[in-house]
């Protein structure tokens, strides 16, 4: 371990500034560097530089895996540093986080001679790295396993139940992998989300219920002898100046994992975008929390738009991530300043790397089922790359009553605090079921495509103790199912030998004579209620091919995750089948949302090398 002393020691505060480059000048992205005997620390950026605020006389810590650790003592405003490679085995090296030593994580997969320049330029370190709050190492990002739904049928299964998803924060992930060069984790890929990225035109609701149904059937792309059925859902718009008064809370993760441009800096921006919109009768709070949970800013008006913003300036990133006493604060102090007939919400902006207190799915799970009962709905904005734990924000999400989105960049936030303002803020029908019932006189199998995580029970359509997904003013919903009509040749679902000790008897269908495919039934809560009201909607399925351009593009989207799942029903999907759709799909396009998607499509074409 190299030690330099840059003279005598005293006790001032003090932002030091620099670079730290290896032996041959190259950059380290990625660096951990922590001020020792503290939680305090920060990672170098993409140029190799850092800052942080340090007491004069304090040491800093160098650490990067497969160098050799660097402490200098602190005098002058500048440190530069040159780290020398480390003699140990880079896959075995403990290092250093803002919340002490820990191994890194395992490389999986067979691995002969590695060397740390080759690791850091293949972009294996700490381009994908947690950062300080969580450990330096490889695959840090955390996503739950995604088992896809495959085809059920009729006879046995008539009925088909799930809870909506407005979330869409699965596509900007996506997007942020290609943009880099990569195809993105298979579990990352959640269809659904990528398809609800987009909006569509369906008919707006004009009677007393806040939703709309909409309902539309044609060839499906990737398997033209079967069905694909298009199920639409409409929020009512409220124009944002009638929109009830929003109580807010930012709940800001200012841990040292969040330091960096992509990450605090972005939420910070992200915020004040936000802060903007608002209006004199809405009220703003801030919670932070890093090691511990602490008030930023009592509730002020919207008005005080100067003092918000300077809040949010003054917010830095450092030490470990107690998450969970963050979330207990946010949720005290909304219920404090609550607005009856109004939208109380906290607004979540994290990687998800918690590590302190209450850190775990099934804890956080918990926590927030016990928290939402009070009324405040919950967003979450996901931040951060490399350690970002997707799988932890999802739950939130789900179990918060609330929506998730990713930012990836500042346009993201635009259009998700923005442009989408009253959709992302403004719960008009929360605990929103769908339920599909299928008639076996035309239909012999089906299959939901995605909402994998939002599945059902049937009984659980009519349980109004039962939660589920939110819609926000002005949203839509939008739901797939691929149906393999009576008739039609079916190779998807297998045969099953018949039993030797009992006998299983089959049931016996009896047509009613309707030529109805299905009827979707919905369930929904007013916002400020605790019982649901129930619509249904029949569907004849006019046959052919006669379908909407947001039919055509909603498929082509669809057809897309599929292919980057590598889906077992992807059929004969391809990305030029993905881009011709697309491109007949592109009418309702005015921000241009759906042709950056044909040319992610084209980008991921050239990534993935066994299509």
């Amino acid at each position: 371990m190299a030690v330099i002393s840059l003279g005598e020691v005293s006790a001032q505060l003090i932002e030091v500034k620099g670079t730290v480059v290896d032996n041959k000048n190259n950059p380290l992205i990625g660096c951990n560097i922590t001020v020792k005997g503290t939680k305090d620390g920060t990672i170098t950026d993409i140029k190799g530089a850092y800052s942080i605020q340090v007491a004069k006389g304090g040491i800093l810590c160098f650490s990067y895996i497969g160098y050799e650790t660097v402490e200098v003592i602190v005098k002058s405003e500048e440190i530069n540093v040159v780290m020398k490679e480390s003699a140990k085995d880079v896959l075995e090296q403990v290092v250093v986080s803002g919340t002490g030593r820990q191994k890194k994580l395992t490389v999986t997969g067979a691995l002969t001679s590695v060397r740390v320049e080759e690791l850091r330029h293949a972009g294996l370190t700490n381009a994908l790295a947690g950062g300080v709050g969580g450990v330096i190492g490889i695959n840090s990002e955390e996503y739950k396993p995604i088992n896809e739904n495959g085809y059920k049928e009729v006879s046995d299964a008539p009925l088909s139940t799930f809870s909506i998803d407005v979330d869409a924060a699965s596509y900007s992930n996506m997007r942020r992998f290609i943009n880099r060069g990569e195809l993105p984790p298979t579990d990352a890929v959640r269809t659904e989300e990528l398809v609800n990225y987009f909006t569509y035109e369906y008919p707006k609701p004009t009677g007393d219920d806040p939703v709309k149904i909409t309902i539309e059937a044609g060839d499906c792309p990737w398997n033209t002898t079967h069905r694909l059925v298009r199920i639409g859902l409409k929020a009512k718009e409220i124009p944002t100046d009638n929109l009830p008064a929003s109580n807010l809370v930012f709940l800001i993760d200012v841990s040292g994992s969040m330091w960096g441009k992509e990450r605090l800096d972005l939420v910070k921006s992200s915020l004040k975008m936000l802060v903007n919109n608002l209006r004199d009768k809405d009220k703003v709070a801030i919670v932070t929390y890093a090691g511990s949970a602490d008030v930023k800013m009592e509730s002020v008006s919207g008005s005080d738009k100067q003092k918000i913003r300077e809040a949010i300036d003054e917010l830095v990133a450092r030490g470990s991530t107690a998450g969970g006493k963050g979330i207990q604060l946010a949720y005290s102090i909304a219920k404090k300043n609550f607005i009856s007939n109004g939208n109380n919400r906290i607004i979540l902006c994290s990687d998800g790397d918690f590590n302190v207190g209450v850190s775990s799915e099934k804890g956080l799970e918990q926590l927030i089922e016990k928290e939402r009962k009070s009324g405040v709905f919950l967003t979450v904005l996901g931040y951060g790359m490399g350690n970002y734990k997707d799988s932890k924000i999802q739950t939130l999400a789900e179990k918060g009553n609330g929506n998730h989105a990713y930012i990836d960049n500042l346009q993201e936030a635009n259009r998700v605090l923005v442009g989408e303002f009253g959709g992302t803020l403004h719960t008009v029908a929360k605990d929103v079921k769908l339920q599909v019932e299928f008639n076996p006189a035309l239909v012999q199998t089906y299959r939901l495509i995605g909402y994998e995580s939002r599945l059902l029970k049937d009984e659980d359509f009519n349980n109004d103790a039962k939660d589920a997904g939110d819609m926000g003013a002005g949203h839509t919903v939008t739901a797939l199912y691929e149906v393999i009509p009576v008739g039609v040749k079916n190779d998807y679902v297998g045969k099953v030998d018949d039993l030797k000790y009992q006998e299983k008897e089959k049931t016996i269908v009896k047509p009613t004579g309707s030529n109805e495919l299905l009827t979707v039934k919905l369930r929904y809560k007013s916002p400020d209620k605790d019982k649901s009201k129930k619509m249904d909607l029949p569907f004849v399925d006019p046959k052919g091919n006669n379908v909407s351009s947001d039919f055509k593009f909603a498929s082509a989207v669809a057809m897309f995750g599929q292919l980057l799942r590598n889906s077992d029903f992807k059929g004969d999907a391809t990305y030029d089948k993905v881009i011709d759709l697309a491109k007949q799909g592109l009418d309702n396009d005015e921000k241009g949302y759906r042709r950056e998607f044909v040319r992610l499509v084209e980008a991921a074409k050239g990534l993935d090398t066994d299509n």
